[in-house]
């Protein structure tokens, strides 16, 4: 179904709802939205190209009080959500949308993308509210909740313009639970092999893991994790963290033998994580050497999954 065409002229109850209930707080709200995210925004909203979609329901007459409810709606979650997330999610919508303008429209998907309303991210950057046809002035307040706002930025087509492979779900996950984390471990492995932190590499691979999980999730009756971007960082971590287990375990810094055997197979000294089509020893996760690199793996359908088990082999392989 095509764009109803806007309407031509508005009655007079709905001109005098538009200009005492939209019009003259558009600038206000247009700072509240500036200050929450740190730059100037403006917001875009044509009262006659909306109204035809009122279906008798709550824009009908009060078309000036239902754009400024999703307005502010739309404010009140990325505020919400600012809150849980800081700054960094800020920053990213501003990035993921540099046009800086909030607009109410259509969607105008086929089949649409939600219920009743939500949101994306336009090609030329501007963050729309979206209403579907027959829905207007229903759910408000959800437009842009955490589901609907994550999907849009994740989904943006500026995200490769701003330089971000990775979604912002993945990256905040990587912030807090990998960084945090990952120098302890570094410097743990790096004493098990009588090395300086700096000598050895931890590579984690996010961007060929994130490309391989979400090609895998997509593929009809995946059995990918629904949470995999959460924790692609902390999941990673964790393995990282499961491999200095087991070396404390086979005594690598204590036996001289064997730190001597792990630093002979393993001659670059970097351990690295990635998944794989197939694994070649278990079925859920596994180490392997190749050119002289410590390979934590496993397959996109076993990620997460029996992690703590995945250098169980690692004296087989050295």
């Amino acid at each position: 179904m095509g764009r109803l065409p806007p309407a031509e002229k508005l009655s007079l109850v709905v001109r005098k709802n538009v200009r005492d209930e939209w019009d003259s707080n558009k600038a206000s709200i247009e700072g509240q939205l500036s200050e929450l995210l740190g730059v100037p925004w403006t917001v875009e909203a044509n009262p006659n190209a909306i109204w035809p979609y009122h279906n008798d329901g709550y824009a009908k007459e009060s078309l000036g009080s239902c754009i400024k409810s999703y307005v502010e709606g739309a404010i009140y979650q990325i505020k919400y959500l600012a809150g849980r997330y800081g700054d960094e999610l800020k920053t990213e919508i501003n990035d993921l949308c540099p046009a800086h303008i909030l607009t109410l429209e259509l969607e105008e998907a086929a089949p649409p993308r939600f219920s009743y309303g939500g949101c994306d991210v336009s090609a030329d950057g501007k963050l729309r509210v979206l209403f579907v046809d027959g829905s207007l002035g229903t759910n408000i307040d959800y437009a842009c909740q955490e589901e609907s706002l994550f999907r849009a930025l994740n989904t943006a087509p500026t995200a490769a313009a701003a330089g971000k492979p990775l979604s912002f779900v993945a990256r905040n996950g990587i912030r807090n639970e990998y960084d945090a984390q990952i120098g302890a471990t570094r410097a743990e492995i790096a004493e098990l092999l009588g090395k300086t932190a700096d000598a050895v590499t931890l590579t984690p691979g996010f961007e060929a893991a994130f490309a391989a999980l979400e090609a895998a999730a997509a593929k009809k009756g995946s059995d990918v994790r629904d949470d995999w971007q959460q924790n692609l960082g902390g999941f990673a971590a964790k393995y990282f963290a499961a491999l200095a287990y087991q070396m404390k375990y086979l005594k690598v810094g204590e036996d001289e033998m064997v730190q001597e055997g792990f630093l002979e197979a393993v001659s670059t000294n970097e351990v690295a994580f990635r998944i794989v089509e197939k694994l070649k020893y278990d079925s859920y996760c596994e180490v392997d050497i190749e050119d002289g690199v410590l390979y934590l793996q496993t397959t996109a359908e076993r990620w997460g999954s029996n992690i703590d088990y995945v250098a169980s082999q690692l004296m087989d392989r050295l």
